[in-house]
C-alpha cells in the first residue's frame, strides 16, 4: 500500500496527515500535531517585529515525520502548504537570512506608499491581478531592499518552498503561493519583469515556476538519518487555499468559502479579471493548476473569534462560542474587513468600541459570525456582478464549514443552496495533488469525485 503525508501548517497550528487510496476511497489519518504563532523578535534591522520561527517549525515538521515510521506509515511522498506572501531570503551559504517576518507585522506601513509611488497600485492590479492587502510580499520586499537584507540574498523562497528546499536541497518555485506575492503575471504565469525592475528587487531571486505535482527531490542524507527513511518531495498546490479549493466538490462555476483564520470567498475562472469593477469590488486572480485562476476576495475570517476565545483564557471551546452566540442573538452592524480588527492589542476592546457598548461574550460572538455571514452576502453579490453569473449553490470548506450557526446564517442572508465540507479541505487537497503527481489518480476532477465518495459532504 502506498501512503501519502501532507504537512499542513496554519498560522496557529500545523498538522500531518497521511492517506492511501483503498476501494476507491481515500482514507486519511491525523499522526501529528503541533502549535505555530508569530512572536515579537529583535528581527534583521535591529528593531522589534512579529516574527515567525521557522526552525522551531522545520523540527516539528521532522518530529512529525519521524512519526510516520513510528507508526508504521512511511510515505511514499510528502508535501508541504503553508498561508500565502511570506518568505525565506537564501543567503550565499544557503541559509535564511535574518528569520521570516510575519505577515501581520507593520513594516510595510511606509513601504506601501513608497512602492505605489514608483508603480501605482492601478497598474500592479492590472498586471498581477492581486488585490491590494497591506501584507503582500511585493510591499514586504521593499522594506528588505531599504534595511539591505535582499542584497545579501540569492534566492527567495516562499515559506513552503523552504521547508522542502531544507528537506531536499532543492530550491524551486511554486506558482500558487507565488501568485500571492503580487509580483506574478496575470497573463504571462511567470514573475512580472517590469514590476521587479521598477522597484529594483533582485531578478536572480526570482526563478522558474514549478506547478503542483512536480517532483521537488529525496531527503537529504541528514534528513533520512533523522526521520528513519528516505521519501519523495512532491509540490502540493503550497498555498493553503489553492490546495483547500482543489478539494472542494465543485460542479462547475460553483462559488466556494475557504472558512478557516481567513474566510476566502470566490470561484475558480480560466481567465483573470483585472477589470476596474473586479479592482474596486476588492477581488483578487491568485494562481491555480494549469494557468487558471481562483477570484475570490480576503475576509477576515475565524481570526476574530480566535482572538477573543484566546483573551478569555482560551476557558470556551469554539462549540460553545456558537451555541452562546445562538442564545444571545443581537444586532450590532461591524465591517469585520475593517483594519483595525487586522492585530489589535485586544480584539474584545476594538469590537465594544466598535458598536458603543460592552457585550456579553454570547453577544460578542453572535456580533461576529452575523457580520460575517453578512459580509459573505454583499462580497457574493459583488463577484456575481464581475464575473456576470448568478450562483444558485455556495461550497463551504475548511475547519469554518463545521460551524452551524455561521452557515444557517449565510445561508440566510445569501439566500444560496449552502454545501459544506470536507473540513480538512487543505491537507486533503494537498495529498490529491501528490497523488496525481504520482499517477495514482489521474486528473484533479477524478480527484474530487474520490473526495465526495469519501469525506462528510452535508447541504443545510
Amino acid at each position: 500500500m502506498r501512503y501519502y503525508l501532507a504537512i499542513d501548517i496554519g498560522a496557529s497550528s500545523g498538522r500531518h496527515i497521511v492517506a492511501h487510496i483503498e476501494n476507491g476511497k481515500m482514507i486519511t489519518e491525523e499522526i501529528y500535531r503541533f502549535q505555530n504563532g508569530p512572536k515579537t523578535r529583535i528581527a534583521y534591522d535591529g528593531q522589534e517585529h512579529l516574527t515567525w520561527d521557522p526552525e522551531t517549525l522545520f523540527s516539528e515538521i521532522l518530529n512529525g515525520l519521524k512519526k510516520a515510521k513510528e507508526v508504521g506509515k512511511v510515505p511514499y511522498s510528502v508535501g508541504i502548504d503553508t498561508w500565502g506572501v511570506d518568505y525565506a531570503l537564501i543567503g550565499e551559504d544557503g541559509k535564511a537570512i535574518g528569520g521570516v517576518y510575519c505577515y501581520r507585522d507593520s513594516r510595510t506601513d511606509e513601504t506601501i506608499p513608497a512602492v505605489h509611488e514608483i508603480v501605482p497600485f492601478e497598474e500592479l492590479y492590472e498586471r498581477t491581478g492581486i488585490q491590494f492587502a497591506s501584507f503582500n510580499t511585493v510591499y514586504q520586499l521593499l522594506h528588505d531592499k531599504n534595511t539591505g537584507r535582499m542584497e545579501k540574498a540569492k534566492a527567495l523562497l516562499m515559506l513552503p518552498d523552504y521547508f522542502h528546499y531544507r528537506l531536499t536541497g532543492v530550491m524551486k518555485q511554486e506558482y500558487t503561493n507565488a501568485t500571492t506575492t503580487g509580483m506574478v503575471n496575470a497573463k504571462t504565469h511567470t514573475w512580472d519583469e517590469e514590476i521587479l525592475e521598477k522597484l529594483g528587487y533582485k531578478k536572480e531571486l526570482f526563478g522558474e515556476l514549478s506547478q503542483p505535482g512536480t517532483e521537488v527531490g529525496e531527503f537529504t542524507d541528514e534528513v533520512a538519518s533523522f526521520v528513519g527513511y528516505k521519501a519523495k518531495v512532491v509540490l502540493p498546490a503550497t498555498h493553503d487555499t489553492a490546495s483547500a479549493v482543489l478539494a472542494a466538490p465543485l460542479s462547475g462555476q460553483t462559488p466556494y468559502i475557504s472558512s478557516g483564520t481567513w474566510s476566502l470567498l470566490g470561484v475558480e475562472q480560466n481567465a483573470a479579471h483585472t477589470s476596474k469593477a473586479a479592482r474596486e469590488a476588492g477581488y483578487s486572480n491568485e494562481g491555480s493548476i494549469n494557468g487558471t485562476f481562483r477570484l475570490q476576495i480576503n475576509i477576515m475570517g475565524l481570526w476574530m473569534i480566535q482572538q477573543v476565545r484566546h483573551e478569555l483564557g482560551d476557558k470556551h471551546s469554539f462549540a460553545e462560542l456558537a451555541d452562546m452566540a445562538r442564545a444571545n442573538p443581537v444586532d450590532y452592524a461591524i465591517n469585520v474587513n475593517e483594519q483595525k480588527f487586522m492585530a489589535p492589542e485586544s480584539m474584545i476592546d476594538e469590537i465594544n468600541a466598535s458598536v458603543g457598548t460592552q457585550l456579553s461574550v454570547g453577544e460578542m460572538a453572535f456580533v461576529i459570525y452575523n457580520n460575517l455571514a453578512k459580509f459573505y452576502d454583499t462580497s457574493l453579490k459583488a463577484l456575481e456582478a464581475v464575473t456576470g453569473e448568478k450562483y444558485e449553490t455556495l461550497n463551504i470548506i475548511g475547519g469554518g464549514s463545521k460551524n452551524a450557526l455561521l452557515n444557517e446564517l449565510t445561508a440566510k442572508y445569501t439566500g444560496k443552496k449552502i454545501i459544506t465540507g470536507p473540513a480538512e479541505g487543505t491537507a486533503i487537497g494537498n495529498l490529491m495533488m501528490q497523488m496525481v503527481g504520482a499517477g495514482e489518480i489521474a486528473s484533479v476532477k477524478a480527484g474530487r469525485e474520490i473526495i465526495k465518495a469519501s469525506f462528510d459532504i452535508a447541504e443545510v
